[in-house]
């Protein structure tokens, strides 16, 4: 019997990680992520009879009813957070990839047009942003069959990457391998560099994710300003560029239109992406090319 893939490894890497062999000699791979959820929340449009408030203003769990102001909030993300970002990024022709939820891009035409059209890669975060942990097997099949046909229309490329919403289920990564067309996941936060693991037999590759460099801090940990953003990024950015004189590493920053979309926070994202491309040996890319580039330079090593 194959073993569990979802057995836990506590030793990883250790303390002789692999050299990723970045293009060009990179010091640091950073990927921003911008995380397209808005519209494919749990919401009474949808029938769940109950409005979502997760990261957004509020704090708490969601209030009873219907909630106009938790939908508006939501909505700003996707009315104005995103061209917001999506300015920001193309001012400094700087790529991005976009954690989409299918139904969220369903719901605006012109935001999937504008991400095709700006060559970010599309990296599916489910059909809707749902707690996949809490759907049984035959849902959570249908909810990939119908994200990857969702996305392949809206976007006119097929997602080749995964990540859930927070965590998977025990089932997530078969399935995805039984699905076939996915190169990578990341419903991982366990390292800083790609690793391979065998499921079902074949192999496939995890690219790490983090809920470190992310904007969530924003309602769950008492960060308030666009300065302290910028700062936690900074702060991240600069360690990993000095330690990748020897042990060069990845770097994922995660964003959320409802959130750094907002004028005060992005002007502190805005810093950090002037302070990286200010910066040499690093190499700002879509996660795509990421795993493209490990599978190509390290790969499969065997079960």
């Amino acid at each position: 019997m194959e073993p569990d893939h979802h057995t836990r490894d506590l030793v990883g890497y250790a303390d002789t990680p692999p050299d990723p062999q970045w293009p060009n000699g990179a010091r640091l791979a950073i990927n921003f992520v911008m995380n397209y959820e808005e519209g494919s929340e749990p919401s009474f449009q949808d029938g769940e009879g109950v409005t979502e408030t997760a990261l957004t203003e509020f704090a708490g769990a969601p209030v009873p009813g219907r909630d106009l102001a938790g939908e508006g909030m939501f909505a700003y993300g996707s009315r104005v957070g995103f061209w917001r970002l999506m300015r920001l990024f193309a001012e400094r022709d700087m790529p991005l990839t976009v954690f989409g939820c299918a139904l969220a891009l369903e719901r605006n035409p012109r935001a999937a047009a504008a991400i095709a059209n700006a060559g970010h890669d599309v990296c599916c975060h489910g059909w809707r942003w749902v707690e996949h942990f809490r759907l049984d097997e035959a849902e959570e099949r249908e909810h990939v069959r119908k994200a990857v046909a969702s996305i392949q229309e809206t976007v006119g490329e097929r997602p080749l990457g995964w990540y859930c919403r927070y965590g998977p289920s025990l089932n997530t990564r078969r399935l995805l391998v039984e699905e076939g067309g996915f190169l990578y996941d990341s419903d991982a936060y366990d390292d800083e560099l790609p690793y391979w693991t065998t499921v079902s037999g074949r192999p496939h590759l995890v690219v790490p994710y983090t809920l470190t460099n992310n904007d969530a801090k924003f309602g769950r940990s008492g960060m308030v300003t666009g300065t302290q953003f910028f700062e936690v990024l900074k702060d991240a950015f600069d360690l990993l560029v000095r330690e990748g004189a020897t042990q060069p590493k990845m770097m994922s920053v995660g964003l959320h239109m409802r959130l750094v979309g907002h004028p005060a926070r992005a002007a502190g994202l805005e810093r950090f992406l002037d302070h990286v491309r200010g910066t040499e040996g690093v190499w700002v890319t879509r996660r795509l090319d990421i795993a493209r580039h490990w599978a190509e330079t390290h790969p499969y090593p065997g079960p």
